[in-house]
């Protein structure tokens, strides 16, 4: 409160009414006050005192402290406040800056935003905050996030404009007549931003490449790749070096080698792979253990570091796989042909290899190159028949090897492991690439019998180069033991996205025991098995996957808590990614008693692997979504059966049972009942009826739209299906989703396709 002065309180200081004056104006920013409005909210009544604060007043205007906007009223001069961060742009132009200096996002009035791009880095300078939002003018774009955007090309007799495919784009590119590189109209192609003046409406550009004709297969999938920055073509020089690497296999190397040639060795793999970078060897030992190799393609011999083929490598970090092709990290010859484990063919690897018992305990490990000779290829339906009827080539082995393997998945999941259902969203394509069909691959006992052996070995590699070693004389840490690496990490749950999610399953009447780290996985699992093929299951799996963190690259290690593993890394793909490569390179060097190489340059490499992976699955995600609009196109009118998998104010989300396609029903096209978004409910409730639309409802519903530019699917509600609920608590429990949970809420939710790849990052 404050302090009232009266006639009788003479001793007034300046330097008291100074400060309390600025206090005054401070409080009412954006109001002109005079002499008689601050002594009142001062509570000074004696006229001296007052006549006191005008003097002041006119002082604290002389130092520019102060302005007077109209005579005898004074405001206070606000210090201008910037603070750097990145755009998320809005269809509309309308821009959100996420910045780490704030903890709210500030908003940018489309014509406040300069002539900044989503993603740009920026500079905004901030308004004075009011009761709503705090906005901001963007005043300068420090870092572009791109400057080649794909597009359709739309041309007059006298310019041509680039639309760009990307609805955040909120601007149409000019290109002049001379800049077209022959691109016609109607044409998807790339341009590049070459001049854009901080008062001009539009940028002006210039096409750099043609894609082709729009709906073609090649030309979308080129634009998807394109649209995320990621290369569709080698360049010729590359090309032509990776033509020239000696692939001849001398004696000499042969000799610095381990000789696996004579032990039964095979490989399974997808039945469209053409890079076979793992095989597995087995063999009997003479005290009755087994002896099992598990070999990886030695890229590291042929890509030398700092070549023109390493560089390129180093630059796309990952092989990208679209619905139709493979974009290979390293040129075909490599990648298909000369690091590729063919069958009846020698090949150079680096190996991991392991003397187990009966019962899968390893208790000796080896770790080096190596020569094999695998001796047949397996596709994993090959391997899975092999399984299940016990007769086939090598089938001693491979039950073997899958009696082992099951061992050692019981022992993952005993300590800590999450598992989620793994399913793949596949197309039946025809010969220009077109979607003729949807299936599932669901993984079996030939996939997991492959994984878990390279777990173990991605395990063990990170295990060997990182744990911490005893010194025999002293039985303490060796710290110099502790070498720079590439691991594989995942943290722990965010406690609070932890909690909320728990409180959320608990409505459909499911228990997640969140009291500690081990309590977590199990029951985790157990939930996961409990929710499979109930209508929450879609929900409640994506949801889980969203309470957890993402898997990076990183030379800190804290872990990777999905899998339950103190150590781990990725040594088993080299020919599909970098850190392999890189994991390698360190092993050798290490095997070679080399230094420690220069940690800050891996953590680099690092970063970048990490931001190229995520690049690639959203172009992944984004040729999935593609292929599933284009399917459906010419089923327009059709009607299916689905399942709501997202529930927002402007509609709900709907999968579709049959082929996992998901679209949408707009609020406004609901007819039934005048529904409105319940969101402590997190349902669409209707007004007049009652009726509710939440999460894992089935519902039947009528093909509407296909946009293919878009890549959006809009659907018609024909009907909720009913289904017979029982009398007790839990048959209400869909509708009951927890009050004001702060569950990170699906808007969309995808296919589940490589979802466990995707999104925690767990691939071998």
């Amino acid at each position: 409160m404050a302090k009232k002065f009266n006639s009788k309180n003479k001793g007034i200081k300046k330097n008291y009414l100074f400060e309390e004056i600025i206090k005054v104006l401070s409080a009412n920013p954006n109001k002109a006050l005079n002499y008689k409005q601050i002594a009142s909210e001062l509570k000074i009544t004696d006229y001296g005192q007052r006549m006191l604060i005008s003097s002041v007043l006119s002082e604290l205007k002389n130092a520019d402290s102060v302005s007077e906007p109209e005579r005898g009223k004074f405001k206070i001069k606000l210090t201008e406040s910037f603070i750097s961060g990145k755009v998320d742009m809005t269809n509309s132009g309308t821009a959100y800056i996420v910045s780490e200096e704030s903890e709210n996002d500030i908003v940018v009035n489309p014509k406040k935003t300069l002539n900044a791009l989503h993603g740009d880095i920026v500079k905004v300078k901030l308004y004075s905050k009011g009761k709503g939002k705090q906005e901001g003018e963007i005043v300068e774009v420090i870092e572009r996030a791109k400057n080649e955007f794909v597009g359709t090309l739309q041309l007059s007799n006298r310019f041509a404009f680039l639309v760009p495919s990307n609805n955040k784009i909120h601007v149409d590119i000019y290109i002049p007549l001379e800049k077209l590189k022959g691109a016609k109209d109607g044409q998807k192609a790339i341009a590049r931003i070459i001049e854009w003046s901080k008062n001009g409406v539009n940028p002006i550009g210039e096409i750099i490449d043609v894609l082709g004709n729009v709906g073609e297969n090649n030309t979308e999938m080129h634009a998807i790749l394109a649209e995320y920055g990621l290369p569709y073509e080698f360049p010729k020089d590359v090309e032509r070096a990776a033509d020239l690497i000696p692939i001849k296999i001398t004696e000499e190397e042969i000799a610095k080698r381990r000789d696996f040639r004579a032990i039964t060795t095979f490989t399974i793999d997808p039945v469209d792979a053409k890079d076979f970078d793992d095989a597995l060897s087995i063999q009997k030992l003479s005290n009755g253990n087994w002896e099992i190799g598990v070999h990886i393609a030695d890229v590291s011999y042929y890509v030398k570091p700092e070549s023109m083929i390493d560089k390129e490598a180093v630059s796309r970090a990952t092989s990208v796989y679209l619905v139709d092709r493979v974009v290979p990290m390293l040129p075909e010859i490599l990648s298909n042909n000369v690091c590729s484990l063919r069958p009846h063919e020698e090949k150079l690897c680096f190996s991991a290899v392991f003397e187990m018992t009966d019962d899968a305990e390893v208790i000796g490990e080896w770790f080096g190159r190596t020569i094999i000779n695998s001796g047949r290829r397996f596709t994993y339906e090959e391997a899975q028949q092999v399984i299940e009827t016990e007769e086939g080539d090598f089938k001693k082995e491979i039950l073997t090897l899958n009696r082992l393997a099951k061992i050692l998945r019981a022992n993952r999941f005993k300590k800590g492991s999450i598992a989620f259902e793994k399913m793949e969203v596949k197309f039946h394509l025809d010969e220009v690439g077109n979607p003729t069909g949807v299936f599932f691959k669901v993984a079996k006992d030939s996939n997991q019998l492959i994984e878990d052996f390279m777990l173990l070995a991605n395990r063990k590699v990170a295990e060997f180069v990182g744990k911490k070693k005893e010194s025999k004389e002293s039985k303490v840490r060796n710290v110099e033991s502790q070498k720079p690496f590439v691991y594989r990490v995942h943290d722990k749950p965010n406690p609070d996205k932890l909690n909320s999610f728990a409180e959320f399953v608990a409505k459909f009447g499911y228990k997640l025991n969140i009291k500690n780290e081990r309590m977590v996985a199990d029951s985790m699992n157990n939930l996961l098995k409990e929710v499979n093929q109930k209508k929450e299951s879609g929900m409640i799996e994506m949801l889980a996957i969203r309470t957890m963190a993402k898997a990076i690259y990183t030379t800190k290690n804290i872990g990777h808590y999905g899998l339950g593993f103190e150590y781990y890394t990725h040594f088993t793909s080299p020919i599909r990614r970098y850190p392999d490569v890189m994991v390698h390179r360190l092993l050798q060097h290490y095997l070679d008693g080399g230094k420690n190489p220069d940690i800050d340059k891996l953590e680099e490499q690092c970063k970048h692997s990490s931001d190229m992976e995520k690049l690639a699955a959203d172009a992944e995600r984004s040729s999935i979504k593609y292929k599933q609009v284009q399917y459906l196109s010419d089923k327009i009118g059709q009607e299916f059966d689905g399942i709501i998998s997202g529930v927002t104010e402007w509609g709900i989300f709907v999968e579709l049972v049959d082929n996992h396609c998901e679209g949408m029903i707009r609020t406004r096209d609901l007819r039934d009942d005048n529904f409105y978004f319940d969101e402590d409910n997190y349902c669409l409730r209707g007004r007049k009826y009652g009726k509710v639309l939440t999460l894992g409802d089935k519902v039947r519903i009528e093909i509407k739209r296909a946009d293919l530019i878009k890549k959006q699917l809009d659907f018609a509600l024909v009907e909720i299906i009913e289904e017979k609920k029982s009398k007790d608590s839990a048959s209400k429990k869909s509708e009951n989703i927890v009050k004001d949970s702060k569950v990170n809420k699906p808007h969309n939710t995808s296919t589940k396709n490589k979802k466990f790849n995707d999104e925690w990052g767990f691939e071998i």
